[in-house]
């Protein structure tokens, strides 16, 4: 049986924390998507989803250090469920995307 967990996506940087793990950096950021559509009356709607991106230096990574707030970007990855344990001490899970390929985006290529 063929399982399929991939996921493209579109949008703009927002928080980045870089880390370095054993010899390789590794980028954490959030990433803004839109999805614009019209109701049944024409209204326009702006659905925003903010996701979690894990990307890990390597082939079909750009510099990781280029990814700063507001670039646009494309994204190519899986989706993870990941556990976290908060201060409080109450366990967790939330979903994040691995990137397997980043392209920062031109303006013109992003708005185009």
């Amino acid at each position: 049986m063929d399982h399929t967990n991939r996921i493209e996506l579109r949008g703009r940087v927002g928080n980045v924390r870089t880390n370095v793990v054993g010899e390789t950096m590794v980028a954490n950021f959030s990433l803004v998507t839109d999805y614009l559509y019209k109701t049944r009356d024409g209204g326009a709607v702006n659905e925003t989803t903010w996701l979690y991106i894990v990307a890990w230096d390597g082939k079909d990574m750009p510099d990781l250090n280029l990814i700063v707030k507001g670039v646009p970007m494309h994204v190519i990855g899986r989706i993870r469920a990941a556990r976290y344990t908060t201060a409080e001490g109450v366990e967790k899970q939330m979903y994040e995307v691995v990137a397997n390929k980043i392209r920062i985006l031109s303006e013109e290529e992003f708005n185009g």
